[in-house]
């Protein structure tokens, strides 16, 4: 195990550090400073003295990658690549352009992030599986195919629509909670309640629906006659054997959407007005603040392979087959 920990390790380094290249060349090569200048300061005020002022400010009048100007460590630290990109690697992202220390307000934006998106991840897990059984329980009923058509529908539908017919049918004409706002401690459930509700019914439709093909595979194994041939009932046959082989695919698609969770969802934290990260990338990205959406792009490809690798070691843990791939 402990092998196969280093191995999967071994991989997500040049991956991580490969990302970080890529968001360098995509944010300081393809598009240059002088060319955040001139979105930042606007057609009107754009002259070489302000774009200058406006590089030094922000640390972007400094070389790419090599200071030839200056000597020993220095030709590589005093650069904009270590001081925006490689510092990265140590949680250190510097400042936004109002000022505010980077990291100190995604770790304060994070909890309202979290508060929304674990139980929307819980609860919406347990009736997307527990749905999808139901559906395999009485498969090729009525109760099947109602279901299924259910499912598209539901996936048909934007989840913006979701949003907005939640927040008028729930706020404004019923008036069980505030539209909007956030607060901290017990009185921030009030305003919890309908984003989680509106994410866990926004995203049964896609998650029950792959479920039950999962599922519907799983009935079709050897292992399955065997229990079947046994007398076991139905529901112990699903539950305890299908459901249980299962995991792997089930894992795949879990895990993966984890990062996620951290990251915050930008139409919901925007259109409830909570302050989580999905909301402070929207605002970023609307105010051109380039040091945001750079971090908010790292901190997503970092959770991302952590994703993949808490992917991986669930493997070993439904099937310890996995472990000698």
């Amino acid at each position: 195990m402990l092998a196969y920990t280093i191995r999967r390790l071994l991989y997500a380094l040049p991956i991580l550090i490969g990302v970080n290249l890529i968001t360098f060349g995509l944010f300081f090569v393809v598009n240059t400073p002088d060319d955040m200048a001139r979105m930042q300061l606007g057609a009107k005020r754009v002259t070489p003295d302000a774009i200058q002022k406006w590089k030094a400010e922000r640390g972007y009048d400094r070389p790419l990658m090599w200071n030839s100007a200056a000597t020993g460590s220095a030709a590589l630290t005093d650069t904009i690549f270590f001081s925006k990109s490689v510092r990265m690697f140590v949680g250190d992202f510097g400042r936004a352009d109002d000022g505010r220390d980077i990291s100190r307000e995604i770790s304060t934006r994070m909890g309202p992030s979290l508060a929304i998106a674990l139980p929307t991840f819980v609860l919406g897990l347990f009736v997307a599986v527990s749905f999808a059984l139901l559906l395999v329980f009485f498969r090729a009923t009525r109760l099947d195919f109602y279901g299924v058509v259910l499912c598209v529908a539901m996936m048909s539908i934007s989840g913006l629509f979701y949003i907005i017919g939640g927040q008028w049918l729930v706020s404004k004409i019923l008036h069980l909670v505030p539209i909007s706002g956030y607060s901290g401690g017990l009185d921030a459930g009030k305003f919890l309640v309908l984003p989680v509700i509106i994410g866990v019914v926004g995203g049964i439709g896609a998650s029950a629906r792959w479920y039950r093909t999962v599922f519907l595979e799983e009935i079709t194994r050897d292992y399955v006659r065997t229990a079947r041939a046994k007398g076991l009932p139905e529901r112990v046959v699903l539950f305890r054997h299908v459901l249980r082989n299962a995991l792997i695919p089930i894992l795949t698609g879990v895990v993966v959407v984890i990062p996620t969770l951290f990251m915050g969802s930008l139409l919901t934290e925007s259109f409830f007005g909570i302050p989580g990260l999905g909301s402070y990338t929207i605002d970023a990205i609307n105010a051109q603040d380039f040091a945001v959406v750079r971090s908010m792009v790292f901190i997503g490809s970092v959770l991302y392979i952590l994703g993949l690798l808490l992917t991986d070691f669930s493997y070993t843990l439904a099937d310890p087959r996995v472990r000698l791939q």
